[in-house]
């Protein structure tokens, strides 16, 4: 489980394609620090386990079904990436609960910059429009950001200095793919009212 703080600023150094996956290697020397074999690191927003570490980087293979879900199939050496650690359980939750299990791609349609701050307009997968609300959370490529608006087929969010300068959101331009992860509490109220069950009284739909 992540909270879309995003730890590091990291870059891919290599990648290798295999029969129906992909081997990513990425340096994030604060990220790998303590990491092995086994563990998980969000990468853009999807959580991938690593397989080995070495001098900053560490290695993770990437499956087909994960290259067809997000925009990962598009990275190389050079690509920057943001990079998260799980949380630490009893840890401030500094986002919002975000398991690395995007959820479809986004595209950016354009950069309004401000004096403070900048508006981004992301398009929106139809199928994901229902789990996306004003001043809800959502994540683009691992990053936890507030919903300004919300509209049948594209959001915005509103990005500041520091957003800007510590992921690369700052570098996206129009046109580039972006990782989606909806609020998946959103999405179990749903299964559950689609089931007939009222959540406020799921105690006694179950006596």
């Amino acid at each position: 489980m992540f909270t879309g703080i995003v730890e590091e600023l990291g870059e891919v150094t290599a990648v290798e394609q295999l029969a129906e996956a992909s081997r990513f290697r990425l340096r994030g020397p604060v990220v790998t620090e303590g990491a092995k074999h086994g563990d998980s690191i969000a990468v853009n927003g999807v959580c991938l386990t690593v397989v080995e570490t070495a001098d900053g980087e560490f290695t993770a293979d990437v499956m087909q079904e994960t290259l067809n879900r997000s925009s990962l199939g598009v990275l190389g050496a050079g690509s920057r990436v943001n990079l998260e650690r799980p949380m630490a359980l009893g840890g401030r939750l500094g986002g919002h609960l975000v398991q690395g299990h995007v959820d479809g791609t986004g595209e950016i349609l354009s950069r309004t910059p401000s004096e403070h701050w900048e508006l981004v307009k992301v398009a929106l997968p139809g199928h994901l429009a229902r789990y996306v609300v004003e001043k809800g959370s959502i994540t683009v490529d691992g990053v936890s950001l507030t919903v300004v608006e919300a509209a049948a087929d594209y959001f915005t969010i509103s990005l500041i200095p520091t957003t800007l300068a510590l992921t690369t959101l700052g570098i996206k331009q129009p046109g580039d793919p972006v990782n989606l992860e909806v609020d998946v509490l959103a999405k179990y109220v749903e299964r559950l009212l689609a089931a007939g069950v009222n959540p406020l009284h799921a105690e006694e739909t179950q006596k």
